[in-house]
Order: C-alpha cells, then structure tokens, then sequence
C-alpha cells in the first residue's frame, strides 16, 4: 500500500487487515501522517515503511495499491514537485516492483484528469479540459502522465494494472487543514468562523464517503475481469458548494455566515461521476448518504 498513512490510504489498510490481509503500508508522511495508522501498529498482519516511492523499493508483493500522492489543494501547492515525481517516477517504480513479483496493481488516478468538464456527468471515455500549464497542473498532469505509464506496462509486459479515477472523497482522518471544501467548512462553522465559498457557488461537486470509496477500491483489485479498466469512483450526488456551505451551518448549529471570494484558476464548474461502469464491472455503488457522513465526519472534528 502505496500512501498507507494517508486519509484515504489509512482506512484501506484497516479495511484489508480486517478481511485478513498481510499489509505493507510505504509512506514518506510528507501528507500521511503516523497518528492515522498508529492504531493499526499493533496487528502482526501490519508493517510500516517509512519510504519515498520515488527510490527504488525491494518488497516481497502481490497486490499494489498506489494511493501515494498530495491530493488536497493545499497539499499538492506546497509540494507541487514531489507531486510530480510521486506520480511519475514513483509510478514507474511501483510498476517495476509489481512487474518483478506479477503483482497486481490499483492506480490511484483522480475525476481532475477531466479538468473543467464540458462533458456531464463525466464518463471514463471523455478525454479531459485540462490546462498543462497552470496551479493545478502539478496534480492533474501527473495524474495523467501515471494513466500513460499505465498504459504501456499494460500492453508492454502485460502487467495487470486497474485504475480508479476518485471523485471526492470524504470523512473521518481528513487533515483539518487541507484546503478540501467538507474539511474547511465543517472546521470553520465549528470555529464560529465564515464560511469561504469561492465564485458564487454555484460549482458543483460530489461527495463519497471514505469507506464507500474503500469498498469500491477494494472491489477494483479483487474483482476478477477488469484488468486494464478504468473505473470512475464517486457518489453521483451532485450538491452546489453554496447549498453544501449552508448544510454544514444548519449541522453544526452554527452562526457563521458566507463570506464570497474570487475563484480560483481552472477551478472545474461542475464535477459529477457517470459510475455505470463500476456498477456493472464491480457491481459497486455508494451507499452512505451525504447527511450521514456529514454528521459522521462533523461528529469526528468535534472529538
């Protein structure tokens, strides 16, 4: 497990502990952090390695999941050239090692390889409105670039490669800091502070909570078939971030109010997953309403 000590990395490694796995978690902790998978520690079917993907690993394997990149705004703009190695050099690395042992590997890829959409709700066949050359492109271009190498180590040596394409993703051990909108607006109308919505917002966005997410990534490694598939993940759901800033307040109770800012370059409009495929290939879909991992997630920042 590429990313193991990050948010969506550490409840997918408690998650195979629990169905019995042996689990390798790799992380540099540049993002990830050791309190997420303090608790697994313990368990003798657990191992921690503090790595950078980047240099060559000598691991004994047969599944790889490669989830070791910045993925919050915040994080991918203060480590913006580790970003681009993580997902190219690390990419190719990863593959190395699952092309060593015939491992099997899961991608980590990202709904930003579709950039501002002029496709909706996005399906996996749509090729993308994506700037190369702009503040998100460290994230989303490398993204890309880890879909390409893919490709060839696919067809190359026949390496059995799945990628998930994640939408947003939320819930519990998301840093509070991380510039993701459900993080910043729960911590800021829990703080009594405003609530900062970008543009008008009138963007849309939509939300799959964690372990809906790890089912489906889980179901993408173990299901027989899909190889080299690529699967949207996501909860198609769609919520204006402006309806979203005003459910958080209604909540948590809170007497924060909205404060406007300019929006951001290359800030997609609209984002939304077509997960026909996931149903069909994985037989997968999200179950956990937005209410309910809301108030499992505002419960968590309040501990």
């Amino acid at each position: 497990m590429a990313g193991g000590a990050g948010f969506i990395g550490c409840h997918l490694c408690k998650f195979l502990l629990e169905k019995d796995y042996q689990v390798v978690c790799v992380d540099n902790l540049i993002t990830g952090s050791k309190r997420n998978i303090e608790p697994l520690l313990k368990n003798p079917n657990f191992k921690f390695v503090d790595e950078d993907i980047v240099n060559n690993l000598d691991l004994n394997i047969n599944y790889i999941f490669h989830l070791a990149s910045p993925a919050s705004p915040v994080d991918y703009h203060n480590h913006s050239e580790e970003t681009l190695l993580a997902n190219s050099l690390g990419t190719r690395n990863l593959l190395q090692l699952a092309l060593k042992h015939q491992a099997r590997v899961v991608i980590a890829s990202t709904s930003e390889v579709y950039g501002d959409p002029k496709e909706h709700p996005q399906k996996e066949t749509y090729l993308g409105n994506v700037n190369s050359f702009g503040p998100r492109a460290c994230y989303d271009e490398s993204k890309r670039f880890a879909e390409a190498m893919s490709f060839v180590y696919l067809h190359k040596y026949d390496l059995d490669i799945r990628i998930a394409r994640i939408f947003n993703t939320y819930g519990p051990q998301m840093q509070k800091d991380d510039g993701r909108v459900i993080s910043n607006f729960i911590n800021q109308a829990l703080e009594g502070k405003d609530l900062t919505v970008y543009g008008k917002g009138e963007q849309t966005r939509s939300f799959c909570y964690v372990t809906d997410l790890v089912k489906g990534l889980y179901k993408l490694m173990f299901t027989a078939g899909p190889k080299g598939e690529i699967v949207n993940l996501g909860n198609p759901e769609e919520y204006k971030i402006l309806g979203l800033a005003k459910k958080i307040i209604n909540m948590t109770g809170s007497k924060s109010k909205i404060v406007y800012r300019p929006l951001p370059q290359d800030d997609p409009m609209q984002r939304c997953p077509d997960i026909s495929k996931a149903k069909k290939l994985l037989d997968w879909q999200p179950k956990i309403a937005v209410d309910e991992g809301l108030q499992k997630t505002i419960e968590y920042y309040q501990q």
